[in-house]
């Protein structure tokens, strides 16, 4: 009787197959079940961000990993709404998007940056790429509304953008010509961070909004940075919790459209 045997290439082939196979499984498990996962946990973290609104405390910081504030991207759609959670770990960004922690709170002077994912685990950020200029970023705090619009992309004339008040377009020439709407950097840029976004040294005179996450999908090698600058803050009038009956509810919500 004949013994079988196997080519050096029959055994490579049956390695790389298997390797083929745990990498689907990966993928899948990576862009599908962290999904479910993690929307079953941003689903705890709305509920319990509502409670924390009907039943105000007067512990003023949030724990990590607790939900303090919702963000609305009218242009992704009417159901984009996440809730924000402190904290920038792995265990927060399962939660949702999540708040640098040594950086400002929503609408203060300084910059309000926070990370998401992109390919799984939620994927809040998935469609950062399709910002465009002077589209509108709404957080939502137990106390007001605070509406962002993407600051202009490289090579961009802040005053060809009517979004801004003349003075906003003239420090979008000065200190926080830097700042801009969309750039791809490296993961230890921690410049974007900054109260003026790469200006170490800078005072901040604006309230900004940082939004990073991993560039390109399915990769860490790089950072997709997105910049939006406080062009309105309105005080709620109506249900802390039920927002879409608040008569205070800024008018950008309302700029629904497709990406």
């Amino acid at each position: 009787m004949k013994k079988s045997r196997f080519s050096i290439r029959q055994i490579v082939g049956e390695l790389l197959l298997t390797a083929g196979v745990l990498l689907l499984l990966f993928a899948f498990y990576e862009a599908y079940w962290t999904n479910v996962e993690s929307g079953k946990l941003q689903g705890q973290a709305r509920a319990e961000l509502d409670d924390t609104w009907r039943n105000p405390r007067q512990q003023l910081n949030p724990e990590l990993g607790e939900a303090f504030a919702r963000m609305y991207i009218p242009s992704f759609g009417a159901d984009f709404e996440f809730a924000i959670v402190e904290g920038t770990e792995d265990e927060a960004l399962l939660r949702g998007p999540g708040h640098y922690t040594e950086t400002q709170m929503p609408g203060e002077v300084g910059n309000f940056a926070v990370a998401g994912h992109r390919v799984g685990k939620g994927a809040p950020f998935n469609d950062l790429g399709a910002l465009q200029a002077c589209d509108a970023i709404v957080v939502e705090t137990a106390s007001q509304w605070v509406t962002y619009r993407v600051l202009p992309m490289a090579g961009q004339q802040p005053q060809e953008l009517d979004c801004f008040s003349a003075e906003q377009q003239d420090k979008l020439q000065g200190e926080y010509a830097q700042a801009y709407g969309r750039h791809i950097t490296v993961p230890g840029d921690i410049g974007v961070l900054e109260p003026v976004p790469s200006l170490s040294d800078a005072p901040a005179t604006e309230a900004i909004l940082t939004l990073t996450t991993c560039h390109p999908q399915f990769s860490n090698a790089e950072r997709m940075i997105v910049h939006a600058m406080e062009v309105e803050t309105l005080p709620k009038t109506g249900s802390a919790v039920d927002a879409r009956a608040d008569q205070g509810r800024p008018a950008a919500l309302d700029e629904i459209g497709e990406k």
